[in-house]
Parts: structure tokens; sequence; C-alpha cells
């Protein structure tokens, strides 16, 4: 698919979405390049400055689910970004085999780890822990079950991943672009990556800890900072039972990672922020921060988006989250010290 394909939307689209959220007659409408996974315009009219997107990475009635959501947890106090309601109520306005939601525009910055302060690492994931306690303390009749106590994650087995990079290799040597090339090298390395480390993969699914209803994508940019403080946290299309942990690394490896490697200081901050709002003990974390690492070894989703989906918008993640992947594996015994350390 073309980037300017991609990027393109009808006016009448527009003006239709416009008139069922009573937004009145749309000025300027502006693709936003920084969202990877949906279609995002900012949108000027009558009313005011919005974000509108066009749901494509989750079914329409999980993303109605999670925008309702979304609005009761703004509703008690967390900068969640309440949606805005169609004339009828409704979060989504469908039209044709697509799905729109439109929120308010949110000004601010979106800082990468070395961006932010100590002190703003500690908010962050102190901000990470009150969503993970306010998520699972909503009322089941808002669209969320009660979560279980343990999950389960998958380990994904080392002759999987290696058939996975022979077929990723076919792919790249077929393409025969300087990506694809770039990507054949990776391979290479992956392979070793893999069966070097085979034998330290987890040896069980089931997780460590806590486990819960989690935002699943809470990176930097879906957080928007302003005036030193989170102002607002965006795109909550991924909201799933998860061990917290996982929510909890992830979050720190992709917020404190660097062209050098990983913050580790401001990981410590971080996780000792997060544990003013929830407690979760050592063995949890060191649980999480194993299983991602396997996970990053093991996963190609990058491929996936890029040879199977034909969806060319993470391309540029792919050289940096695998100079990271192989930093952390040369340095995992620091990295898991410091998220299970206290500041």
């Amino acid at each position: 698919m073309s980037v300017l394909h991609w990027q393109h939307i009808d006016d009448q689209v527009v003006s239709r979405v416009a008139e069922a959220f009573g937004l009145g007659r749309v000025n300027t409408v502006a693709y936003l390049t920084t969202g990877l996974m949906n279609r995002n315009w900012r949108i000027t009219t009558a009313a005011g400055t919005f974000a509108l997107k066009q749901i494509v990475d989750v079914p329409i009635a999980v993303a109605r689910r999670n925008l309702r959501i979304a609005g009761a947890l703004a509703q008690v106090g967390l900068p969640a970004c309440a949606p805005v309601f169609t004339i009828d109520r409704d979060p989504v306005f469908e039209l044709g085999e697509h799905g729109y939601c439109v929120l308010p525009w949110h000004d601010g910055d979106h800082m990468q780890g070395p961006d932010l302060t100590v002190s703003q690492a500690h908010h962050l994931g102190a901000m990470v822990g009150n969503i993970h306690d306010r998520l699972n303390s909503l009322a089941p009749s808002i669209g969320l079950s009660p979560a279980t106590s343990r999950c389960a994650r998958p380990v994904t087995p080392p002759h999987v991943a290696i058939e996975d990079t022979h077929r990723y290799r076919g792919a790249a040597r077929a393409a025969g672009g300087p990506f694809d090339h770039a990507v054949i090298d990776l391979l290479d390395r992956r392979v070793a990556l893999i069966q070097t480390y085979a034998a330290d993969r987890p040896t069980t699914e089931d997780a460590v800890g806590p486990c819960g209803w989690t935002h699943g994508d809470l990176q930097y940019r879906n957080i928007i900072w302003r005036y030193g403080q989170i102002g607002a946290v965006i795109d909550w299309d991924r909201i799933r039972i998860r061990p917290f942990a996982e929510e909890i690394v992830r979050t720190a490896t992709i917020q404190f990672a660097t062209p050098d490697g990983l913050d580790l200081h401001r990981v410590t901050a971080f996780v000792t922020g997060y544990r003013t709002a929830v407690p979760i003990d050592n063995a949890a974390l060191a649980d999480g921060v194993h299983r991602l690492w396997w996970t990053r070894v093991s996963n190609f989703w990058h491929l996936v988006y890029h040879y199977d989906r034909d969806d060319h918008g993470c391309d540029d993640l792919l050289l940096s989250g695998e100079a990271l992947l192989h930093w952390w594996t040369a340095h995992r015994s620091d990295v898991c010290d410091a998220f299970t350390a206290t500041s």
C-alpha cells in the first residue's frame, strides 16, 4: 500500500464523520505520520481541534469497548483521553466497512527516555501503576470482566523461530531492495542468537506475579507531556489481560532505549515509581524481563507487518530494535538488576 494512498481520506467521509459527531463544518485535515497502526488525522472544525482515527488494527467492537473504558478512566481522574461521542452516544461511527472515532486534540510533546528527568521517569512509572490499579477497579458493567490471577504466556520454541527466519529470508531475497538486504543480514545474526541462547528461554508458560487488565501499548508515542507532567495517555486499542510485569518491562525498554542501549538509571526510577502505586516483587519483575527478552529474540513482528501485511509503517523501527536486542543480550544481568533495584 502506497504512503499517499494511506494518507488520503475522502472529503465526503470526513464530512459524514464530523456530522455524526456534531463537530460542525470541517476547516482543515492533516494526516499524522506518527501513528503506526491506525490511520490518524488532525482536523479543525467549527467545534475545535480533534484527532480523527480510522480504526484499522482492532475489531470495531473491541475499539468501541476500549473507548468507553478510556472515558470511564478519565472520569476517575486518569489522563485517559476520553472520546467524543456521536449524537447517538456512540464512541465509534461506522461508515461502510470502516469505523471512525474522534478524540479531543491534546497539545504537548512525546518525550523519549533521555528527554525525561529521573523525577519524570518516576512519575511515568507511578502513572503506569495507577492505570493498572484503576483498570482493574472498574465495575464489570463498564465492559471488563474480573481478571484472572495468573497468566499463561506462550514461549516460542527455537525451531519455530528459526523456521520464521527462513521464511522471511526468502521473502527478502525475492524483494531484493536495500531494506531487504539489511533484513537478510539481520536474520543471519538472529539465527546465531537463537542458537546460542536457546537453552536460556523460559521453561514454562506460567508468568510470575500479578495479572490483570493493561493498556497494552504504553510507550512514548502514546504519552503526551505538557508542562513537565503527563497530560494525556492515548491509543487504548490493546486493552487486554496480561502480567503486569510484561507491561512494566515493555514500557521501560521502549521508553528508555538509547542508541547505546537502555538508560538503566531511569529504568530503576520508573520501576520505583510504579511500586508506589502497585506492589510487585522482584521475582515477578525478573520473570517479566526474562520473558520479554526471549520474545524479542524469537519474534519478528516488524517483518510480519512488512512482508505479510504490506504495511511499511514500522520499517524504521527494525534496525534500532535489533541493535537494542543485541545490547540487551550482552547485558542481561545488568538489565535485570535495574528492574529489581530500588532508587
